[in-house]
């Protein structure tokens, strides 16, 4: 119900917003102000959307709870969709949720409402579930590329020539990996 209270008021607070900035300044500054807002919202965002994001890979990279990182990731994304949006209502919550400041008191507000019942990251935490298995289950997703047989599969090297003959395979120690 609060979501159909907010798609009916949001639209309102901007039509009656657009009518008296237009009726103050004209038809021409209002638009030209709707643009340029969007314009400097759309660099403010790229800027402070690529600081957000330096720090959440510094988070993973650190094994650091990376949930105000991706917290601010997510205001700044909310806030470049605002400032894409024509209106002044819009665009000047969407300036405010590019405050830092302001995305932190935002951040309290919602950190109240929430209770975090378990983090974890990596192997250890994996270990402490008694419902998965410890180590996962011995799948290891990855990708491979087959190389072209024409060609040589790295430069030739000048090698001794004790050491340019092919090695052969060990019996019963194949890997699997290979094409035979």
């Amino acid at each position: 119900m609060r979501l159909f209270w907010l798609f009916l008021v949001v639209p309102i607070i901007e039509i009656g917003l657009f009518i008296q900035v237009g009726g103050l300044i004209g038809l021409w500054p209002t638009l030209a102000i709707v643009v340029l807002t969007a314009l400097l919202g759309t660099v403010l965002m790229r800027s402070q959307g690529a600081h957000a994001w330096a720090e959440i890979q510094r988070s993973f990279g650190e094994m650091r709870d990376p949930t105000r990182p991706l917290a601010h990731g997510v205001m700044i994304l909310m806030a470049g969709m605002l400032l894409l949006t024509p209106g002044f209502f819009t665009d000047t919550v969407g300036l405010l949720l590019l405050v830092p400041a302001v995305r932190e008191a935002v951040m309290g507000q919602i950190a109240k409402r929430v209770r975090v019942t378990r983090f974890g990251m990596g192997a250890a935490s994996m270990r402490r579930d008694p419902h998965r298995a410890p180590y996962g289950d011995g799948v290891i997703d990855g990708d491979y590329i087959v190389p072209d047989e024409t060609r040589p599969a790295r430069p030739p090297v000048d090698l001794p020539p004790e050491l340019d003959e092919p090695v052969p395979p060990r019996p019963g120690r194949g890997s699997g990996w290979t094409r035979h």
